[in-house]
């Protein structure tokens, strides 16, 4: 029998990757094509129409009798709570280091906090947060896991599609004047763009860094300091517009290497992608973060292992300098993504998992009580500014009648 999943938001493909190599059958949906997704989106999201909660709930609450489970990213997960839906969560970022559940949360780089909600806010979202029937991440996700889970479930195994990142794939028709770096991350302090700028004061090499024109707009204070960061590049970075997912490949192909997050400590999929099509990448290392493949320590190969921007400075001049050097570097990398990234056994472990959710629960319907329903979306609604300042509105417009 064929296990059909509903996924309710898909950060940055993980979801769309993965239904390409697992049996069980996913079906995504996703939030309106705009902004930075216009660029990112997989071809085969199905879209919700608008961003109000009761028009999403209401299309899940339409569509749900056609799956047997479903598993939640970012704030899929509020809509999979209000639609009394078993659900796992997975998270890879600020959904679960910074929670909407935490009083005014916060990066230990920025100065003010990411989410301001209220009380009411607060409970609601901590309510769906619990309501998971699991919670899953792994690396450096796994210590919040810890702090605010009971039933988390570690899984260090990335997706990238091999199919769509590969080196067979044709690099883009464009000149090189010198080495030539590519970034495609945002410009911002949580990838270390700021550490970036900082080391490459420090290089004694002539190289180029095309860098993709996008930057952090989570908040106001991420906004403004994000374009700072823009304002203030070296004159070795070259922007360029925004790339369409399926054309970042032939970019990947195209540069001599490629510069990841160099202050998280971990990779994410640019690292990997970039791996896979052959390409050697810098990437910071935090020795402390530990990855676990079938009970087995891994180390992670990137390099380096410190974010001082004099060491990244120094690497950034190994790997202009040394076709041997990169050589190398790649090669180590490459042990190191190929297993941890491995489609197959990625796949076989989501599938194991799906199919001992579906055995448990046997239902996508979670069966809490109409009245439990109606008092959940209440409460939402009551604690969500926008529709307090309506009703507050309409007492008031109410009192003046009377």
């Amino acid at each position: 029998m064929t296990i059909n999943i509903l996924a309710i938001g898909d950060v940055a493909g993980i979801l769309a990757g993965l239904r390409k190599f697992t049996r069980t059958k996913i079906h995504i949906v996703n939030p309106p094509k705009d902004d930075a997704g216009i660029f990112t989106y997989d071809d085969n999201y199905e879209l919700f129409e608008n961003y109000k909660v009761l028009d999403q709930v209401k299309k899940i609450n339409e569509i749900k009798n056609n799956f047997d489970f479903c598993i939640t990213m970012g704030v899929g997960e509020r809509i999979a709570y209000l639609a009394n839906l078993n659900y796992i969560s997975l998270y890879v970022g600020i959904d679960i280091d910074a929670p909407r559940f935490v009083k005014n949360p916060t990066e230990e780089y920025l100065y003010g906090p990411i989410h301001r909600l209220n009380f009411l806010e607060r409970r609601f979202y901590r309510r769906a947060f619990d309501s998971a029937v699991a919670h899953i991440g792994g690396r450096w996700i796994l210590p919040y896991l810890k702090k605010f889970s009971k039933n988390y479930i570690r899984i260090d195994r990335v997706i990238i599609d091999p199919t769509l990142f590969n080196d067979t794939i044709k690099p883009i028709d464009r000149k090189k004047e010198r080495f030539t770096f590519f970034s495609p991350q945002r410009m911002q302090l949580a990838k270390g763009t700021d550490i970036l700028w900082e080391a490459i004061k420090y290089c004694k090499t002539d190289f180029d860094i095309i860098q993709v024109d996008w930057w952090g707009t989570s908040t106001d204070e991420e906004r403004r300091t994000s374009l700072k960061i823009r304002e203030s590049r070296p004159k070795q970075v070259k922007l360029i517009p925004m790339i369409k997912r399926n054309e970042i490949t032939k970019y990947y192909t195209w540069a001599d290497a490629v510069i990841g997050n160099l202050r998280l400590g971990t990779f994410e999929n640019i690292e990997i992608e970039s791996i896979f099509c052959n390409t050697p990448v810098i990437n910071y290392v935090d020795k402390s973060i530990q990855y676990i493949l079938e009970n087995k320590h891994v180390e992670s190969s990137f390099s380096p292992t410190s974010n001082e921007p004099e060491e990244i400075a120094k690497v950034i001049d190994q790997v202009v300098e040394s076709k041997q050097f990169r050589d190398d570097l790649l090669k180590r990398e490459r042990e190191f993504v190929l297993e941890i990234a491995n489609a197959e056994k990625t796949a076989q472990w989501w599938d194991s998992l799906f199919d001992q959710m579906v055995t448990k629960h046997k239902s996508i319907h979670r069966n809490s009580s109409k009245f439990i329903l109606k008092l959940n979306l209440i409460l939402f609604l009551i604690g969500n500014r926008l529709y307090s300042k309506k009703i507050f509105n309409f007492l008031t417009k109410f009192r003046g009648r009377h």
